[in-house]
């Protein structure tokens, strides 16, 4: 976690004035912010269903290129990024629900939501922080996941418009809350780019030590649901070593090189091609290449029917690759669609799992005075 930084007070959030790297973005073509915002449709606002007495909203960006990026307020969720295949041709690409009902399922696997206080597991939902213990809620396997039964994934973020390509979420996650220390208040700003990115800024500050760890849990189908699985789709992944597990998916703390493994996707590789290798399928963490807070390539994906690419990049030091073995075809979605197992896939850059009870895993408690930041860059093309 980084210190040494000084908070910015604005309204109930912290920010802080960002580095920029010369020509990293340049290079890239990725901006935090558009220059203009002309060229983009206004940001449609529409009602999305009620909870209990509040509201819930759906926001929709759409670019000059026709790409469309839907999210709602209820655990800052992703619903839709339609984007062209290699023929012109538009598809959602993310998994969903055509209303709130779904997404208010207690058996949601998490479709598009924003995830914390701490993405992944935590070992027996315990830990210790300068010499006491903490026990959080254990809501998978008698281990934390998500950040317990109610994380930010199931709570209301306020959503400000901040110009026709980005907006503002912020959340405060309350002192206890499902068991971790401290106030938090965090901010997303999502912002949709004229090349067909989608940018994730988190940032958080906390009046208390405390773990944080945040991501973005989308399941991906390049395919727009032509294809019932994503056993097809071609996968690399910038990473020379995970870090292995148990059968809990609770990381025994050894960091192993893939190379001769089913795990090593540092070449393209179909993604069906070992999957009957690892028992359950993927479910585990990459230590990703040359990270060091700065945005790089992380992953690359891609749909050989379709056409569509999806390149991920991340100031963050793992990557989860998550299979979608637990789908199992009860779940009704978009358009009727039964998400069978693998349907989709999730790409989720964070810290890694069980880092409190791992001292050799990079740090992941978030202390006053300092500022929790990552981004994350999801950007379409076709090939």
């Amino acid at each position: 976690m980084r210190s040494g930084l000084t908070p910015i007070k604005t309204g109930i959030m912290y920010t802080i004035k960002r580095k920029v790297i010369a020509g990293l973005f340049l290079l890239l073509g990725l901006t935090a912010c558009q220059k203009k915002s002309t060229s983009f449709k206004p940001i449609e606002t529409e009602s999305y269903g009620m909870i209990e007495s509040t509201e819930i909203k759906q926001f929709t960006i759409q670019n000059p290129s026709g790409m469309v990026v839907k999210v709602i307020d209820y655990g800052g969720t992703i619903t839709d990024i339609i984007v062209p295949d290699r023929k012109g041709a538009f598809g959602n690409v993310v998994l969903g629900f055509n209303s709130l009902e779904g997404y208010l399922r207690s058996d949601n696997p998490y479709m598009g939501a924003t995830i914390g206080r701490y993405a992944n597991r935590i070992a027996k939902g315990a830990f210790q922080l300068d010499g006491k213990e903490y026990q959080v809620t254990k809501n998978n396997n008698g281990h934390c996941l998500h950040g317990g039964n109610k994380g930010f994934d199931q709570v209301y973020w306020q959503i400000k418009i901040l110009s026709d390509s980005s907006l503002l979420m912020t959340y405060r996650s309350v002192d206890g809350e499902e068991g971790f220390p401290g106030n938090v208040d965090v901010q997303v700003i999502m912002t949709v780019g004229s090349d067909n990115t989608v940018r994730l800024d988190y940032e958080a500050v906390s009046d208390q030590p405390t773990p944080v760890n945040m991501t973005n849990h989308s399941y991906f189908n390049l395919s727009a649901g032509k294809q019932e699985t994503i056993l097809d789709h071609e996968l690399i992944i910038h990473g020379d070593q995970y870090t292995p597990s148990n059968e809990d998916l609770i990381p025994t703390g050894e960091i192993r090189t893939v190379k001769g493994t089913a795990f090593d996707f540092t070449r393209s590789k179909v993604i069906g091609k070992e999957i009957s290798d690892v028992p359950g399928g993927y479910d585990h963490n990459f230590v990703l290449n040359d990270a060091d807070d700065k945005l790089i390539l992380a992953a690359e994906l891609f749909d050989p029917a379709s056409g569509r690419k999806l390149g991920l990049f991340t100031t963050e030091p793992g990557l989860q690759f998550y299979s979608g073995n637990f789908l199992d075809g009860s779940i009704t979605g978009n358009n009727g669609r039964n998400y069978i197992r693998h349907g989709g896939l999730c790409l989720e850059p964070q810290h890694f799992p069980d880092s409190p009870n791992q001292s050799s895993f990079p740090n992941t408690i978030l202390r006053p005075g300092q500022v929790y930041r990552q981004t994350s860059v999801f950007k379409f093309s076709v090939q």
